[in-house]
């Protein structure tokens, strides 16, 4: 039932997320007690990723309520999650239940994943770390390997937008001697904390503020176009924080013109390539593309429809649409099967036909319409920047 259920979320997800990477696979050991302490940016879809892309088995810590959930709770069960008592839920239980269990886990073998940071959250930097991480790994008696994991998303409200899983290096953690409560000293769960902080740092994009965030993630797309892979991308944008903060100490002037330059440049969006044949099979397949949205066009909009209206969280978003495409689109197609059989096959399979090729000829357009002199300019003013840097880094 695990497997089945983790493939189907895995091809959901595929559709969904126009482009998924991973990177760090080689951190990930293959056997004994491993804890994936994770940053937590999109709600649902976070957990999801890991269950279906992490190469072991994977369990989690999740909030109590979830598990009262009719759909989510199925999931949370299916997967032996381990049940967190936070005061704010007002559920009956204890950490002492929820590190136990854990603890028994990694004992034997498993592995946990874990949103130290407490909840789902859109700040542009990480918050402060929960010490349930280094409690656990610490109280376990043996050792056990922590792996920070870092969830990267080019735009995470947005259908076939990308997505970046990426495991950094691994934290072994030595048996340590446990007080007479049962728990490790809070010297060094402090230690243990802020070392899987500083390991989520390296696997997560973060600046001082959502504006910076965003320019930052503007002059990225700019100087790179749509050829980067996403471990680049992160990497590049990483970059780019330390750009924006020398500039803004050092010459902030150049800043507000280089922010400038980026904003006139955002009504010419960097296109995605696309080759010729591509376009070929794209006008082929054109009209079984438009039967294919019409079909499925009004539980597309649906879906948007709901996840508007349910929830004003960033956050949130994703898991609704995700859920929504889930069960309406099934549904939409049993019901079309009732006028006549084959439109069971027919419906889903137009659905990814209208997918593709709408995606395709829209990058084909915006590529013939594309002017780069301006990205050229951009394109330049970075690299002084970033040559200015490193002669300011010789000296």
């Amino acid at each position: 039932m695990r497997q089945l259920t983790t493939a189907v979320i895995r091809f959901i997800l595929r559709i969904f997320f126009r482009r998924i990477e991973l990177v760090g696979l080689e951190h990930v050991p293959r056997e004994g007690g491993v804890i994936f302490a994770v940053n937590h940016p999109n709600g649902l879809i976070d957990p999801l990723f890991l269950l279906s892309f992490v190469p072991r088995p994977i369990s989690f810590l999740a909030k109590a309520p979830l598990f009262r959930y009719p759909l989510i709770g199925f999931l949370v069960r299916a997967f032996e999650s381990i049940p967190v008592y936070r005061k704010q839920d007002h559920v009956s239980g204890t950490n002492a239940e929820t590190f136990g269990l854990a603890r028994s886990l990694l004992a034997r073998g498993g592995s946990i994943a874990i949103f130290p940071e407490g909840t789902t959250h859109s700040d542009a930097r990480l918050r402060e770390l929960k010490t349930g991480a280094a409690r656990i790994a610490l109280g376990c008696g043996s050792e056990e390997t922590i792996v920070p994991t870092g969830i990267y998303y080019t735009a995470k409200k947005t259908f076939r937008s990308s997505a970046l899983v990426c495991f950094g290096e691994p934290i072994v953690v030595l048996h340590s001697a446990i007080g007479s409560d049962g728990e490790p000293s809070v010297e060094r769960v402090e230690e243990l904390t802020r070392a899987i902080e500083s390991g989520l740092a390296e696997v997560t994009l973060q600046a001082d503020s959502h504006a910076a965030l965003d320019l930052i993630a503007r002059g990225e797309d700019i100087f790179s176009g749509d050829d980067e892979s996403l471990a680049n991308e992160l990497e590049l944008r990483r970059r780019f924080v330390d750009g924006y903060h020398y500039l803004r100490e050092h010459d902030p002037a150049r800043l507000a013109e280089l922010e400038s330059l980026i904003r006139r440049f955002e009504s010419t969006e960097v296109p995605a390539r696309v080759s010729v044949p591509e376009v070929v099979v794209a006008i082929v397949l054109l009209p079984i593309a438009i039967a294919g949205a019409i079909i499925n066009y009004p539980t597309y909009r649906l879906i948007g429809f709901l996840a508007k209206r349910l929830t004003r969280e960033d956050e949130i978003v994703a898991t609704i649409k995700f859920i929504g495409a889930a069960t309406l689109f099934p549904l939409t197609w049993i019901a079309y099967a009732f006028f006549h059989p084959s439109l069971l096959i027919i419906a889903p399979v137009s659905a990814y036909i209208a997918l593709r090729v709408f995606e395709v000829l829209a990058d084909a357009l915006r590529r013939a319409r594309w002017v780069p002199a301006e990205r050229d300019v951009i394109r330049a003013r970075i690299i002084e920047v970033a040559e200015e840097m490193s002669t300011a880094s010789q000296t």
